[in-house]
């Protein structure tokens, strides 16, 4: 039973450089996809326990566009922060340092995914200069608040305990088969069968390569600590918002009044998804994202 991504194809198209640079204390592992005499270049910063492979579907559909996804420090490749927490703060700080470090702040687009919404929109709100900023599943509001608050809590009580067991245990209980799979199967929207077994294999395969058990909790502590609709009204830069209509962390309507509280926002909902835009319709927010860029002014 094949689990080979029905991406394959086009990204490897698309030429990819595996780099590492010391930012914070962190040894971050970074990947290049693209021309390095694009036009336009696109610095990444992935969801929560995801690591660079994720928004390579994404990257797939946009060959002429050169794209630089680090693995946040803690997950995937990337050491732990030692110099800051993996608080917000500390996350925008370093992506902060880190673009200086690769030589492009200021000069690329910044694009986030889930917890990476909250993280680059900190960023940018607190005077980190980027020609645009891109959300991708906005957390618009509170996960405390969202549209599943038992299903909220649950999560919350698993990392509490998880932090307050042993640390092998703790380790163990964090990377659970069941929980993975349960977590990847309330995510899919997918009725096509293929897709929905290789989303899966993506989670099992990547969803645990973080460093440490306290790591990680520190992580989730920190996404569950805020959301993008605190920062929106001081990110001036102009905006894209791609969410799902389906979404099972920020309902469609939070989406919309993140939208009016940004002052150059423009929203763009894609139907019959949820929380997985850049596994289940990557096409699509390639469309939205390349009829973004192409508007905004030349570089």
């Amino acid at each position: 039973m094949t689990t080979e991504s029905p991406y394959a194809a086009p990204l490897e198209r698309i030429p990819v450089e595996r780099r590492e640079v010391s930012v914070l204390g962190s040894t971050t592992r970074y990947w290049v996809y693209g021309d390095p005499s694009a036009e336009r270049t696109v610095v990444i910063a992935h969801g929560y326990r995801g690591e660079h492979h994720g928004l390579e579907p994404v990257v797939a559909q946009l060959p002429g566009i050169r794209f630089i996804s680090p693995d946040l420090p803690g997950f995937g490749e990337s050491t732990p922060l030692t110099e800051v927490k993996h608080t917000i703060e500390g996350y925008a700080a370093w992506l902060g340092e880190f673009m200086d470090a690769i030589d492009l702040r200021g000069r690329a687009i910044v694009l986030g995914h889930s917890f990476g919404t909250i993280i680059t929109s900190a960023a940018i709100a607190d005077g980190l200069p980027a020609p645009a900023l891109i959300l991708i599943n906005p957390i618009a509001i509170s996960g405390l608040k969202g549209p599943r608050p038992f299903a909220t809590w649950i999560t919350v009580l698993y990392y509490r305990a998880a932090s307050k067991l042993p640390r092998r245990l703790g380790h163990a209980l964090l990377n659970n088969w069941l929980v993975v799979q349960f977590m990847s199967v309330s995510l899919v929207k997918t009725k096509d069968k293929a897709l929905r077994r290789w989303i899966h294999h993506e989670h099992h395969t990547f969803f645990n390569r973080f460093s440490d058990r306290d790591t990680v909790v520190e992580a989730f502590d920190a996404s569950i600590s805020t959301d993008v609709s605190e920062f929106a009204s001081r990110i001036t830069v102009p905006t894209l918002l791609v969410a799902a209509e389906l979404d099972d962390i920020t309902p469609v309507s939070a989406q919309y009044e993140l939208q009016r509280s940004m002052p150059n926002a423009r929203l763009r909902v894609l139907g019959g998804v949820g929380h997985l835009i850049h596994y289940e319709v990557p096409e699509l927010a390639a469309a939205a994202i390349r009829d973004f860029v192409d508007a905004l002014p030349s570089s």
